[in-house]
């Protein structure tokens, strides 16, 4: 007789990779995005402009993320998705 999962756990690991995988699209999208606008001439060190250019360009991402994830869980909690 195969083992069953218990539902809690089945959840909790979903939500698991689901955070990884947001943790992956978060760095993949910083990394490309911003430092290709940011870093104009890569060497052995980052200018301090270089450095808040990619400090500011990762606080908008991550201000755009928050606010995009609460619409959509607004969304969610109505029914709407």
């Amino acid at each position: 007789m195969a083992h069953e999962q218990n539902p809690e756990a089945v959840m909790h690991q979903v939500k698991a990779e689901l955070a990884n995988a947001y943790a992956q699209e978060f760095f993949t999208t910083v990394r490309d995005k911003c430092f290709q606008k940011c870093v104009t001439k890569p060497g052995g060190s980052m200018s301090s402009g270089e450095a808040t250019c990619l400090s500011r360009c990762t606080d908008r991402y991550v201000e755009a993320t928050k606010m995009i994830s609460h619409v959509v869980l607004q969304a969610y909690s109505k029914g709407g998705v």
